[in-house]
């Protein structure tokens, strides 16, 4: 065993007032002892990189001595290395070593494997893809090690693997080239991975066994870093196994960048920074994940004063204003009333405020106005139609999947929660347990969409946890934690849910099914044959014989205030409704390999809602009275390359639903939806959307309308925020030019543009109108003069025309387009 203690010394160079050795203390088993060697800047408790041009040095290297930057373990005893710059001292570590003397003894699962994946061996597009490669099939990073070794030592008479002669064994001549390899050079015959695996085959090649110690945790060091512009960090990954014992896998970690416009890594884990912004570099052994986060400040000169003097509501404030501090990015300036009340009415409730609405609040002397107006939204009917809305995509309300009256009850069931503002984890617990008939309890109808339990569990996942485990169901996830087995407890879950016949008249879109648990069966792991004890992704499991509804547990598990899956992922789906960037990137893509871009924001945030017994209303009243949200979508010169942490507002198109019904309120020409769209082309109608309905209170995604289509709405297909589009299209462009949408509602003999050539007494009072209902703001001074300008040369029949040619102006706008 090899055991080292730092000492710390006091320093004063490049903003750090310490030096330490990492990591603090070492544990190492066998004669090959040997761990990556790091001196690290520090500032207090934050890292700063790497002490450059550092040597090393022990006092006894026949107990330790230093090879490569990587200490190791020569013989039993104590020693002390020395880490000196420039021939100074500056740090000196204490080292004892055991077991040098003991005989190597090879694993298959903990030495073997992680060889094989380091090397590519057992990865997609390798010997790990479905049908493997020149006849030899792995498992995909090795999650299957009993088949694997089955493969590697029996399969073929087993020719791969020569005990008699380990040099002469496949596996190693041909990684050697030694013998043709389609995948050529591997690895060297005098590497350390080479002489592993052939020590592995002279001892007899063992198996797993259930006694080898698995990894427990996965450790990286250092975890977090602030660096300048063109340094390098090189990185330690640490395993801890079940029996105790700790080991450097930095050389057989697999390394990624989460954002490579900040950080690249290389394959050896020496992280080097590209650019400024926040990212991370996410380590992978053994299934298991550890996240290094990098910061890297942009280079400009920024006041402290700025951030102490800087504007804070509440802790959302401290905490953004924190990170922008370590970015070195200027917050904008809180933004003006005008745009306030628009982004707030759009972000809360989905519509435009009206120009009466816009009037009262600008004349509104009150210091709390905004507060005010905040309340209001949260409790207006327009919020039930909006946020109804939101959950239906996430539920996947389509009537291409359900019959028309299930539809119905799906929707309205969760529109009647909307409505009472249910809190968020009996909302969910209701419908994860959900049972009886289709059309009386419409929550049941998340269980007619995904009918298999394999479904039921991956869309559980997806939907209340922002996780996405589909990976695992044929193996362990190549971006996550989860296991294969994990998988298959996790949908054994839902392996009694069952549902009983239809009823009604199908012909009448009335038909129903009425869901119930049943007593026994099980679902099967396809890899073993055998069920597993049913259990939550990193849950308790429960007894196959249990008794219980299985979703009773499972609720238990999901809504847990200590799950943090649960309440950070519909945190972050609030946030990103309200912000317009999500903490993480993509909303529903929560997995630690993803990691947020504000983690102690996130955390604080969804604590919160915890600890307001997840009331949703409160979350958002949090984020609408935060300065962050207040503040202004200006770009300054010094948060210009800021995309993610949020030093102003980030402007975004509006939602197509949204868009529709801003152009049906302005013009106050309402849309019409008369007809579904079913698989394969056909068209029917329907008289489920009476005139005046909005775009956002459609119960389903098949409703027929080129507008949102073309706009990118949810289809509603799969549980995913994907399915929703707010990219620009040239198709886009053109339906704004000279599609029908626009075209009908400014053309309609009785729109709003004959109300204001009626109802306005002067050209000025019109003008204020129109950009009041359409913009939320009166023109501007230029704007005025231009357009009464052009007002008072045209003649009146002409006049009609040309306010068309301005509001279709407004329309075609960004400014309207997109919310600000």
């Amino acid at each position: 065993m090899l055991t080292v203690v730092f000492g710390l010394l006091s320093v004063s160079a490049d903003g750090a007032d310490s030096v330490h050795f990492l990591p603090g203390e070492f544990h190492l088993d066998g004669p090959e002892a040997r761990h990556r060697i790091l001196v690290e800047r520090f500032d207090g408790e934050i890292a700063r990189g790497a002490v450059p041009d550092c040597e090393f040095l022990t006092d006894n290297p026949d107990i330790a001595e230093v090879r490569e930057g990587m200490l190791v373990a020569r013989g039993n005893g104590t020693t002390t290395v020395r880490a000196s710059v420039d021939g100074s001292v500056v740090v000196t570590a204490s080292i004892t070593v055991t077991g040098a003397d003991e005989q190597v003894d090879r694993s298959f699962r903990n030495d073997v494997q992680p060889v094989l994946a380091k090397l590519g061996c057992n990865s997609g597009a390798c010997h790990g893809a479905l049908a493997g490669k020149g006849g030899f099939r792995l498992s995909l990073r090795g999650y299957d090690p009993e088949r694997d070794y089955f493969n590697m030592t029996q399969q073929h008479l087993g020719r791969r693997v020569d005990l008699h002669h380990p040099g002469m064994s496949l596996i190693l001549t041909k990684p050697t080239v030694a013998v043709a390899h389609k995948g050529g050079r591997r690895m060297d015959l005098k590497s350390r991975d080479y002489r592993i695996i052939a020590d592995w085959i002279a001892f007899g090649a063992d198996g797993p066994s259930a006694a080898d110690a698995t990894v427990e945790r996965l450790e990286i060091l250092p975890d977090r870093v602030v660096l300048k512009d063109a340094e390098k960090q090189p990185l330690i990954v640490r395993a801890h196994y079940s029996d105790g014992r700790e080991r450097d896998v930095t050389h057989w970690a697999t390394f990624t960048s989460t954002r490579e416009a900040v950080v690249s890594v290389d394959e050896s884990g020496t992280a080097q920074v590209v650019g400024p912004g926040e990212g991370a570099v996410t380590a992978w052994f053994d299934s298991q994940i550890a996240i290094s986060r990098v910061t890297v400040s942009f280079d400009q000169s920024i006041s402290p004063e700025v951030y102490l003097h800087a504007a804070r509501r509440n802790f959302i404030d401290e905490l953004v204003l924190k990170q922008l501090l370590r970015l070195n990015l200027r917050p904008s300036a809180r933004c003006s009333d005008e745009v306030f009340i628009r982004r707030a009415f759009l972000n809360t409730i989905g519509v435009l405020p009206t120009a009466q609405e816009v009037r009262e609040f600008l004349l509104n002397g009150f210091p709390d106005r905004r507060d005010r107006l905040i309340n209001s939204l949260l409790e207006r009917p327009e919020f039930v139609d909006y946020w109804t809305y939101r959950w239906s995509d996430v539920l996947m309300i389509n009537g291409n999947l359900l019959r028309q009256e299930p539809v119905r009850a799906y929707y309205q069931w969760i529109r009647g929660h909307v409505e009472n503002n249910t809190p968020w984890d009996q909302f969910a617990r209701q419908l994860v347990t959900s049972r009886g008939s289709s059309l009386e309890h419409g929550g049941t109808n998340f269980f007619a969409l995904h009918q298999k339990p394999e479904d039921m569990a991956e869309n559980v996942s997806q939907a209340f946890l922002g996780l996405s485990i589909g990976c695992a169901r044929c193996h362990n996830h190549p971006l996550e934690k989860w296991t294969n087995d994990q998988y298959y407890a996790f949908a054994n879950l839902f392996s009694r849910v069952q549902a009983k016949g239809w009823g009604g008249d199908p012909r009448n879109g009335d038909g129903f099914r009425t869901l119930v648990t049943v007593s026994t069966g099980e679902l099967i792991q396809p890899r073993t044959g055998r069920p597993l004890l049913p259990s939550p992704l990193d849950g308790i499991p429960i007894a196959l014989d249990d008794p219980r509804d299985r979703r009773d547990h499972l609720a238990d598990w999901l809504v847990a205030p200590d799950n943090p899956y649960f309440s950070r992922s519909i945190t972050n789906r609030v946030w990103r409704n309200f912000m317009g960037v999500g903490l993480v990137e993509e909303v529903d893509d929560m997995r630690v390999s993803n990691p947020a871009s504000n983690e102690e924001l996130l955390t604080a945030l969804s604590d919160s809602l915890v600890a307001e017994g997840f009331d949703l209303k409160s979350l958002m009243r949090l984020i609408l009275q935060s300065e962050t949200y207040q503040r202004s979508s200006e770009t300054l010169p010094e948060n210009r390359g800021d995309v993610r942490h949020y030093s102003r507002w980030f402007p975004r198109r509006l939602m197509a639903e949204v868009l529709l019904d801003a152009v049906s309120q302005v013009t106050d020409v309402a849309s019409s939806f008369t007809e579904i769209r079913f698989p394969g082309g056909n068209v029917e109608q329907t008289d489920y959307y009476p005139s005046g309905t909005s775009a956002i209170q459609l119960y389903d995604s098949a409703v027929d309308s080129y507008f949102l289509k073309t706009f990118g709405r949810n289809q509603r297909r799969i549980t995913c925020e994907c399915e929703r589009s707010d990219e620009p299209s040239m198709v886009q462009v053109l339906h704004i030019a000279n599609g029908m949408t626009l075209n009908e509602k400014l053309a309609a003999s009785d729109n709003r543009i004959t109300c204001w050539q009626q109802e306005m007494d002067d050209d000025g009072s019109l003008l204020d109108e129109m950009f009041l209902t359409a913009l939320a703001r009166f023109p501007e001074p230029k704007e005025r003069q231009e357009l009464l300008s052009l007002l008072r040369n045209t003649a009146d029949e002409d006049q009609r025309m040309l306010l068309e040619d301005v509001l279709w102006g407004m329309f075609a706008s960004r400014e309207f387009l997109f919310n600000h």
